[in-house]
């Protein structure tokens, strides 16, 4: 069954955007409970990211591709925009090296200076701040611009020779060429702007939650698990990778409490009035893992919605608009809630962290293995993958046939 294109604005993807911005802006004054608003702001983080996410479905570079040739371009001079696919060896591998990364940030913490610590991982959030709010701020900012303003683009044509062996920095020479337009230039700004306040107001939770906003919705939208089953080995890896490094040792919450940096989303706990004796705000957080990992599996559910629709003709430029039926994106993400509003009532009723993905891998798996079972479509769930695409797409991007065109 093909479902015809429908030339229509994603509403609730345009609220999506409205309540990020709205949050942000209005509990700076006025005090939302924090399991509303944090349960509010994540959803909308993972519907917003995961629509745009949907470039990365095969069926969208198909058309992407197309679209170019349409325009007179040839397949040397395409460049489809940046992703990363998991494979499955990776996902086998992810506990380890997150156990790796994590307890070497710890014995950092115990063994030096603190303030040195996150003085060097601040320089680091600072780059990669910096990049992520510039894409996400280009969203916005685009909007704003009139096209001739956008449209207008400058560049430079940039090789630089390096003596590195191949294996540590990559081929030589480095392609350093780029593009640019108004809008690319208005956001690195204000993105700029933004990490300079930050660090010179000590990190305010606020502006915290920018940069924690923005890692997310470039994580989710440029990441994918690749296939349903490398998705299922990386959540249940990870499942008791959280178990063991929360409820097992003090590593987790020690680096979690210790680390200053744009690792996770920050809330008021119990009103906007600094405690009296430290003058600090109570906050509670969520770490950026406990949604971006599971925003990857939701935005592989969309993504196959988007191939079981089996649409037409349809514009890629615009492909989060589409409207067409997201059962297992929708259950997921219906799960997902579920899964987090039980960790939220377990921690304050033991008044004690808990690991989320203990209760949000569960969760999502078995929504979306309950929706294939009631929609008879387990198989076509299992096997679903875009592993064979980005091959291709790998296959296509060789120097050896960029060379022979």
């Amino acid at each position: 069954m093909t479902v015809a294109e429908s030339s229509t604005t994603n509403y609730l993807l345009l609220g999506g955007h409205a309540t990020i911005l709205a949050l942000w802006g209005l509990t700076q004054y006025v005090y939302i409970p924090y399991p509303v608003h944090l349960l509010t702001l994540v959803t909308a983080i993972l519907y917003v990211g995961c629509h745009q996410s949907l470039f990365l479905a095969p069926k969208v570079n198909e058309k992407l591709l197309q679209q170019h040739f349409q325009s007179g371009g040839n397949s040397s001079s395409f460049v489809s925009e940046p992703r990363e696919t998991l494979r499955k060896e990776d996902a086998y591998q992810f506990p380890l090296v997150g156990s790796c990364a994590l307890f070497s940030l710890y014995l950092a913490f115990k063994f030096l200076d603190k303030d040195l610590v996150n003085m060097l991982i601040g320089l680091y959030f600072a780059v990669a701040g910096v990049i992520a709010m510039t894409i996400t701020f280009n969203t916005y900012v685009e909007k704003i611009l009139p096209s001739s303003a956008t449209n207008r683009k400058f560049g430079w044509d940039w090789l630089l020779n390096h003596p590195l062996p191949e294996w540590f920095a990559g081929p030589s020479p480095w392609d350093l060429s780029g593009e640019l337009n108004v809008s690319l230039v208005l956001a690195f700004a204000v993105a700029a702007g933004v990490v300079a306040l930050y660090f010179s107001t000590q990190r305010a939770w606020y502006l915290n939650n920018i940069l924690a906003i923005s890692f997310c919705l470039q994580g989710i939208r440029n990441f994918s698990v690749g296939s349903f089953q490398t998705a299922v080995i990386l959540l249940i890896g990870l499942f008791f990778y959280d178990i063991f490094w929360v409820f097992g040792t003090e590593v987790m919450v020690k680096v979690a409490t210790n680390l200053d940096g744009p690792i996770k989303i920050l809330l008021p706990r119990d009103s906007l009035i600094p405690n009296p004796e430290t003058g600090k705000l109570s906050l509670s957080l969520l770490g950026l893992g406990d949604i971006v990992i599971p925003g990857f599996f939701l935005s592989l559910m969309l993504r196959f919605d988007f191939h079981l629709a089996k649409l037409g003709n349809f514009d890629p430029t615009t492909v989060e608009h589409i409207s067409f039926p997201k059962p297992y994106f929708y259950s997921t993400l219906v799960g997902y809630v579920a899964g987090l509003g039980t960790t939220l009532f377990v921690m304050f009723h033991f008044n004690a962290a808990q690991p989320a993905l203990l209760y949000l891998v569960p969760a999502c798996l078995g929504t979306s293995f309950g929706c294939a079972v009631v929609r008879g479509e387990v198989s076509a769930l299992m096997e679903y993958t875009e592993e064979e695409a980005e091959e291709e797409a790998e296959e296509e991007d060789t120097p050896e046939k960029k060379k022979d065109e």
